[in-house]
């Protein structure tokens, strides 16, 4: 199905991710790593507005003050106000490990900022799945090493969090405790198929999962036992990340990737790198966790 999702605008990026529904703003947003921008949406005006940002921004989370967001750049997390353009650091991000950034993210339902990291030198597997807390603590979490942390996202009780190691193919969950951190029963989800890795992902309020497939031209739409139960096929080989959007949360925002893809593949297959908006055959989305308790970023 790809006849309601349509680019939103003109523009293409080389690594879009970490698309998000900001409901306090009515906007969507998202990073294009490569670039280090992170850009907005206004689905009323059609408008896209982006800021610049000292590094390579990875992923990202809302807070509760409205228009501040709490960035994981490469190798730092900070606090980041749209609307002035400050920001500070807040910690390091594995400052003793050379070739690592921070990769994918969101926070869980307790408030907590989950994140992975990135060996950008090879395949072993060094990065490490991480946890912010809501009071400022940054730890790990004891799940396995992977090389390509990706497709962070958890249930709507917020009991099960979903992980990948991409270049496995496997969609992991594991029992998750938001108070704690303590992971539990890691086991395999879903795998996708041959030339295809599992990117980003988002859970819906049926608590289906849904997942981009980086070189499968595809989102997926997981029934929570892991069986295949819808599937949208997009005009981009290399989709990235997948969000619920609207005030209603029944429009989707995919994003994709431009990077890597033949200069000329990308004339004649023009929406490579473009972010889609459509309508899915099915599903809702849930208002996204926001990091932090109250008003407090």
């Amino acid at each position: 199905m790809t006849e309601n999702f349509t680019p939103i605008s003109p523009q293409r990026q080389a690594h879009a991710e970490g698309v998000i529904w900001d409901d306090l703003a009515s906007l969507v947003r998202w990073t294009d790593i490569a670039t280090s921008h992170l850009y907005a949406y206004d689905p009323i005006t059609g408008a896209v507005s982006e800021a610049t940002l000292p590094a390579r921004l990875c992923c990202f989370a809302l807070t509760h003050v409205p228009g501040v967001l709490l960035l994981a750049l490469e190798k730092q997390l900070a606090r980041y106000d749209t609307r002035d353009g400050t920001l500070h650091v807040l910690d390091d991000i594995e400052p003793d490990l050379t070739g690592m950034r921070a990769n994918d993210g969101r926070c869980d339902r307790g408030g907590n900022f989950v994140f992975g990291t990135l060996n950008e030198r090879g395949p072993e597997k060094t990065a490490s799945f991480w946890r912010y807390t809501h009071d400022g603590k940054l730890g790990r979490l004891a799940l396995p090493k992977a090389a390509i942390t990706n497709s962070i996202c958890f249930s709507p009780d917020g009991g099960t969090m979903y992980f990948t190691d991409s270049p496995t193919r496997q969609i992991m969950a594991c029992d998750y405790d938001a108070a704690s951190g303590d992971v539990d029963r890691i086991r395999v989800f879903a795998e996708v198929g041959e030339g295809v890795e599992p990117d980003g992902s988002t859970v819906d309020a049926d608590g289906f999962l849904w997942n981009t497939e980086w070189g499968g031209s595809r989102a997926v739409r997981y029934a929570p036992d892991g069986r295949v139960d819808t599937v949208v096929t997009l005009p981009a080989r290399q989709p990235s990340c997948v969000s619920f959007a609207g005030p209603a949360l029944d429009r989707m925002v995919v994003t994709s990737a431009s990077k890597g893809i033949d200069p000329k593949i990308l004339e004649s297959e023009p929406c490579n790198g473009a972010i889609f908006i459509g309508t899915p055959p099915r599903g809702r989305g849930l208002p996204e966790a926001r990091y932090g308790h109250g008003v407090k970023a």
